[in-house]
C-alpha cells in the first residue's frame, strides 16, 4: 500500500501527519511504501533526510497516494488533487465544514475523520482528540504562568514568603486534567469544576481540589462529554461561578465538544469580580470561547484581567504533537490493512464505520450530512 504526506497548507499549521519513527514501522513491519512531499516535516523540526533514513521516498506525487494522511483539513485545491477510490484520512471537520465533506464525496474518495473515532476502549489508541488535547492542556497551563505576573508555587525567601498562584480550570476533560496537572507541577494550588460529578475522583487524584457549585444535576452525556446544559441550569451555574471567580489568580477554561459552539462559562461579570492582573486562558477560543470577552488568537485586557485566546495550541508544540498525532494515524491504517498489507476497508466495524466521512460519492456520517443539508439549506 502506497502512503502519501503532503506539507500541511493552512497558515500556522506546523504538524506532521507522520514521523520517521512512525514511517519506519510502516515501511518496516507494514511493508508499505511511504511517500512525503519535499518539507513537509520542517516545521516540526523534522528534515526530509530523517524520512529518508527511515525508508521514505521524499518526492513524488503524494496526493495519487492509495491511502493519504494529513493534520489540518484539506482545501479544495488539495481535493481535487485526490485519486478516485483513493483514501484519505486527518482532522476533517465533518460537523463544522460541510464545503469539505461535499467535495469530498464529489470526489469519489474515502474520507476518515480522527475527531470522530469512536471514544471506545478499543480506539483509545487512535484517539488523537485525546492526544492533541493532551498537548493544549499542557500549553494552557504555562501560558498562564506566563501572563500571570507573580509566582505560581510558593516562594520562601529572605524578603519573606509568596504565597502560590490560585488556579481554576474549568472543565476536565483530557485538557482539563493536563492543564490541571502542569499548574500543580508549577507549583499552584489548584481547584476545578466540571458539570459531570463523575470526573471528581480524576480532580481529586491530582491533588487538586474540586469546585462544589452547590449545583445538584449531573450533564454526563454518551462518550463522556458534557450534554448541554438547560437554560436554567446555565443561569444557575454562572451566578455561582461569578462569586467564586474572586479569590482565583488564574482561569483556565477547557469545556469544549466537537462540532457545538463552547458553553459560556465565565460572564464579562464574572471578569470584573476577578482580582485584578487575573490571567483568562481560553482553551476554546476557536469555537466561540467559554469566557464571554475572549478574542479568537488574541490576548487582550479586560476590566483589568488578561484574557488570552489561543488557536490551534497542538501546533505550537508540533514535535511532540505530531508524534502522537502519527501513532493514532499509525493505528488506525493497521486497523484498515489486511494480512497481505492490501488496503481492506471492513464497515461492518465498529471504529471504521463511525470514522468514515465520505464513501462511494456519498456523504455516510450522519453528522456530517445533517451539517451538509443544513448549509444548502441556508444558502
Amino acid at each position: 500500500m502506497r502512503i502519501g504526506v503532503p506539507n500541511e497548507s493552512i497558515g500556522g499549521e506546523r504538524r506532521v501527519a507522520l514521523v520517521p519513527e512512525v514511517v519506519r514501522r510502516l515501511t518496516g513491519k507494514g511493508g508499505h511504501e511511504v511517500v512525503v512531499e519535499p518539507g513537509a516535516g520542517e516545521a516540526a523540526l523534522i528534515p526530509d533526510s530523517a524520512y529518508e533514513e527511515a525508508g521514505a521516498t521524499v518526492g513524488g506525487d503524494v496526493w495519487q497516494a492509495d491511502v493519504v494522511v494529513k493534520v489540518a483539513p484539506p482545501t479544495t485545491d488539495e481535493i481535487s488533487r485526490l485519486r478516485h477510490g483513493g483514501v484519505l484520512i486527518g482532522f476533517l471537520a465533518p460537523l463544522t465544514s460541510p464545503e469539505t465533506s461535499r467535495a469530498l464525496a464529489q470526489q469519489g474518495v474515502t474520507a476518515f475523520a480522527m475527531e470522530s473515532i469512536p471514544r471506545i476502549t478499543r480506539a483509545q489508541s487512535m484517539d488523537a482528540l485525546s492526544s492533541q488535547a493532551t498537548v493544549s492542556g499542557y500549553r494552557t497551563a504555562l501560558i498562564a504562568a506566563q501572563e500571570l505576573g507573580r509566582f505560581f508555587p510558593m516562594l520562601t525567601t529572605a524578603a519573606g514568603t509568596v504565597k502560590p498562584a490560585q488556579v481554576l480550570v474549568l472543565g476536565a476533560g483530557v485538557a482539563g486534567l493536563q492543564a490541571i496537572a502542569t499548574a500543580r507541577r508549577l507549583g499552584a494550588v489548584v481547584t476545578a469544576f466540571d458539570v459531570r460529578s463523575a470526573v471528581r475522583e480524576q480532580v481529586e487524584s491530582l491533588g487538586a481540589k474540586f469546585l462544589d457549585l452547590g449545583l445538584e444535576s449531573d450533564a454526563e452525556a454518551a462518550g463522556g462529554y458534557a450534554r448541554q446544559l438547560t437554560e436554567e441550569e446555565q443561569q444557575a451555574q454562572q451566578t455561582a461561578l461569578n462569586e467564586a471567580l474572586a479569590k482565583f489568580d488564574v482561569v483556565i477554561t477547557t469545556a469544549l465538544v466537537p462540532g457545538r459552539p463552547a458553553p459560556r462559562l465565565v460572564t464579562a461579570a464574572g471578569v470584573a469580580n476577578m482580582p485584578h492582573g487575573a490571567v483568562i486562558v481560553d482553551l476554546a477560543a476557536e469555537a466561540g470561547g467559554n469566557c464571554e470577552l475572549t478574542e479568537p488568537g488574541e490576548t487582550v485586557v479586560r476590566e483589568g484581567v488578561t484574557i488570552a485566546g489561543p488557536i490551534n495550541l497542538p501546533a505550537t508544540m508540533p514535535e511532540h504533537a505530531s508524534q502522537l498525532y502519527a501513532r493514532n494515524l499509525m493505528a488506525l491504517i493497521e486497523l484498515i490493512t489486511g494480512e497481505d498489507g492490501s488496503l481492506q476497508l471492513d464497515f461492518e466495524d465498529e471504529v471504521v464505520a463511525g470514522a468514515v466521512i465520505t464513501r462511494d460519492g456519498e456523504i455516510v456520517h450522519e453528522g456530517a450530512r445533517e451539517a451538509t443539508m443544513a448549509a444548502q439549506g441556508g444558502s
